[in-house]
């Protein structure tokens, strides 16, 4: 991302910018395919995995991709640290097995997990190994790398345990998950601040966690809310972003008390509804179907594109506050041409705005 970019998704968050920026969060899901490399050597070869990226930036130059120039591996990074097993494949990201294969071990097995080290457990200290090469790279081309991600604290038990196996401790045994919750909020906290070293042009912290969407809204206040609240407070002065995707509204009344400052949500709920259920604070970013880019054509992506605009116009008395994008993730197998597609519909609004 150019710092010019970088500036016009920071007044965006001010309120200054009149615009609509198109952005998109891209990583391995996408860039592999989309540029024709197996996902190994995308990990792997840090020079295919910079000649990717420089390929999705000329190809797509105006959009904001974040959180841009990621090194990442799946959702491997984090629970490797607690020694979760990773398996990895040719032509998909790795899978992760959990380290705690029942309910009844949770207590058991927290009590035994060390916290991780981010500059030495895991895949964590290659990750950063890798940011601290490329930096001077992405540099030289007049690029910054504005923002350092983590995976939120439920994000990362889900991969340390079956999933319906945490949402049902969640609710039937809170005092006994909390401590495994505890130690991955650690985790995010400490993993953020190792990436910040490592990134010296980051201004911003995304957390991505879907799996806290599955829990009810007075759950979420009482279980989630202190530990995203946590996690954001050790960040001040700087941009929050959160990423949850769930098609749920159950955590949305409390992102501003929270510390967001931009949202990326589902395109399964209005984002009208969103826009009412978060209130004026928070910069949307969404939400076109993720999967329109590999599955519509051009024209009905642009059409949906246009459509969520002027919904989003029609509530909010305007565009501040929104960046146009994917309600997730680009997702495996989109299109450039669909891409496209969102770029010219938010480009054609934003020169109606223009005097």
């Amino acid at each position: 991302m150019t710092r010019a970019q970088w500036e016009a998704i920071t007044s965006t968050v001010k309120g200054t910018n009149k615009c609509v920026a198109a952005a998109a969060i891209i990583d391995s899901p996408w860039i592999p395919g989309y540029c024709g490399c197996s996902f190994l050597d995308f990990y792997c070869r840090p020079d295919i995995w910079f000649e990717d990226y420089k390929k999705v930036h000329n190809d797509f130059p105006t959009v904001s991709f974040l959180p841009d120039w990621w090194v990442e591996y799946g959702m491997a990074a984090e629970p490797s640290g607690f020694g979760a097993r990773i398996r990895f494949s040719d032509d998909n990201m790795p899978t992760v097995y959990p380290v705690i294969d029942s309910q009844d071990k949770i207590g058991e097995i927290t009590a035994s997990l060390p916290d991780p080290d981010p500059r030495a457990d895991g895949l964590m200290p290659l990750i950063l190994n890798m940011q601290r090469m490329h930096m001077p790279r992405i540099e030289e081309i007049g690029e910054i790398v504005p923002m350092v991600c983590a995976r939120g604290p439920f994000t990362i038990a889900s991969h340390l345990l079956p999933m319906t196996d945490l949402l049902i401790s969640v609710m039937e045994e809170p005092e006994v998950v909390l401590k495994l919750l505890r130690k991955t909020t650690r985790l995010v906290i400490r993993w953020l601040q190792a990436q910040l070293e490592s990134v010296r042009t980051a201004e911003a912290v995304m957390v991505l966690d879907d799996v806290c969407g599955f829990l009810d809204a007075d759950t979420f206040l009482r279980t989630a809310f202190p530990l995203f609240r946590e996690i954001f407070d050790a960040f001040p002065g700087m941009i929050h972003m959160f990423h949850n995707d769930t098609p749920r509204d159950s955590c949305y009344p409390f992102l501003d008390a929270m510390g967001v400052d931009i949202f990326n949500f589902s395109h399964g709920i209005d984002i009208g509804s969103v826009r009412r259920a978060v209130g004026e604070r928070v910069v949307l970013m969404g939400n076109v179907p993720p999967m329109s880019l590999s599955r519509l054509t051009p024209e009905e992506v642009y059409s949906e594109s246009k459509r969520i605009l002027h919904r989003y116009c029609d509530v909010n008395g305007g565009p501040g506050g929104l960046l146009l994008s994917v309600g997730g993730g680009v997702p495996m197998g989109a299109k450039g041409e669909n891409l496209r597609a969102v770029i010219r519909a938010a480009d054609e609004f934003n020169a109606k705005l223009l005097p």
